[in-house]
């Protein structure tokens, strides 16, 4: 890792910068999937499953024999670990739900509100070296209570043809409706578009490497919504002196063990802390299983100590982290004045893993700096917000006359005529 001591602020924006993550020079790549997706259907996606994931599939539909067998393979303790955190994922969820109330601006004009759950939503659930089960819960179970119709489940197969076990019992506990075997960029481009096996969906949410982040933005382009940019996965701990180096160590390793250019950062008030940090996570990464990944990540890392607490915040707010730890001894007055960040962690026992699995909020969020401008996956995020709006006659009366103004000095006298026509015909009765 990094060591970075008293930074000036003019050097802030270099040392926050993230690893980069150009999928701009894979676009052409991706394009010419999408488009043969679109083409040709089912056969490209099969296609594209031998070439990219190594295995002739028959069909891509996962068939209620492969649940079964999935549900007897999952063991009973990660059964009971998958329910609990579907449990409190959709206790802090369904908190969210929005009810619409009718307002009067003014005598006779009344609006309100009333949300609808988008009818067809897609989930990607990445394969490779982590069979990310937890993700479905994440996504599936806030689409089931917005009343979503058609949840569709998209993740690569392995070797044997088959998703893996906890994916598919995670889907099926989360009320997922139909389950393809399709990964990367081909499966991106069946949802978006459809295919004779896939249907088309309205929006897609998941996480994915860089092609399928290229994918999601090409396809969001005019065809289909995706839930938000993507960047690679990211965490910051917030300390000061009196925080566990063995806590705040284990924190930025659980990030780094992600991927190779995911990024840990430390800012701290203490230089003690710093190289009690340092220590500790060479001490705890010589035990990773993902040891050789989490030492990529870490070369992109940094340990560094500010003046003060306000800078420390202020840095911080600067960084805007997808993931924040505060281990400080005024935690909660810090997290009040948090304006940039994905999802905030409070105290020496609360560590990212919680909102990864089982405290009930989501880990899908906003990353690569994005936490300034966007929120984390939600209730909202699977539904639409329809107006309604009903103007009886004594509305119209007054409100008509300055819409008749606004609409003529926009030059917009259709607009106006609208009105005119009703106001007249009130007058009359």
């Amino acid at each position: 890792m990094i060591l970075i001591n008293y930074p000036p602020r003019e050097q802030w924006a270099e040392i926050l910068r993230r690893p980069a993550l150009d999928t701009e020079n894979l676009f052409d790549t991706v394009r010419s999937i999408i488009d043969r997706v679109k083409a040709e259907g089912d056969k490209a996606v099969l296609d594209y499953e031998a070439r990219f994931d190594k295995v002739e599939l028959a069909s891509l539909a996962v068939t209620e024999e492969e649940m079964q067998e999935a549900v007897e393979a999952v063991g009973v303790e990660l059964k009971a670990a998958i329910y609990l955190a579907q449990n409190n994922i959709e206790t802090f969820h369904a908190a969210q739900r929005f009810t619409g109330k009718k307002v009067e601006t003014m005598e006779g004009v009344t609006c309100w509100q009333k949300a609808v759950g988008i009818e067809k939503v897609g989930l990607y659930i990445p394969g490779g070296t982590a069979p990310l089960f937890s993700t479905v819960l994440m996504l599936a179970v806030p689409a089931k209570l917005a009343g979503c119709k058609e949840i569709v489940l998209c993740s690569p197969p392995g070797k044997d043809g088959k998703i893996h076990p906890a994916v598919l019992f995670a889907a099926r506990v989360a009320g997922v409706s139909k389950i393809y075997k399709a990964g990367g960029v081909q499966a991106i481009a069946a949802m978006a578009y459809g295919t004779e096996s896939i249907p088309k969906v309205y929006k897609i949410f998941g996480p994915g490497n860089q092609y399928v982040t290229a994918a999601k933005q090409l396809v969001s382009l005019r065809d289909v919504a995706i839930d938000m940019p993507a960047g690679p996965s990211e965490v910051e701990v917030l300390a000061d002196e009196t925080a566990n180096p063995v806590f705040v160590a284990a924190d930025l390793l659980s990030q780094a063990e992600h991927g190779a250019d995911s990024q840990a950062l430390l800012i701290t008030t203490s230089e003690k802390l710093q190289k009690e940090v340092m220590y500790e996570v060479e001490r705890q990464l010589g035990y990773l299983p993902r040891r050789d990944i989490a030492a990529k990540a870490l070369e992109n890392s940094k340990l560094i100590v500010v003046n003060d607490r306000e800078e420390a915040l202020q840095m911080t707010n600067e960084y805007a982290p997808e993931h924040l730890i505060i281990q400080t001894t005024d935690y909660h007055q810090l997290a009040e004045r948090v304006t940039n960040a994905g999802s905030v962690f409070l105290g020496p026992l609360s560590p990212e893993s919680a909102g990864d699995y089982a405290s009930g909020t989501n880990h899908t969020l906003p990353t690569n700096g994005y936490a300034k401008a966007y929120s984390g996956v939600s209730l909202d995020s699977f539904i639409r917000k329809i107006t309604f709006q009903e103007i009886l006659p004594q509305g119209m009366c007054a409100i008509g006359p300055a819409i008749e103004v606004m609409a003529a000095n926009e030059q917009l006298d259709a607009h106006k005529n609208a009105v005119t026509v009703r106001l007249n015909s009130i007058r009359k009765q």
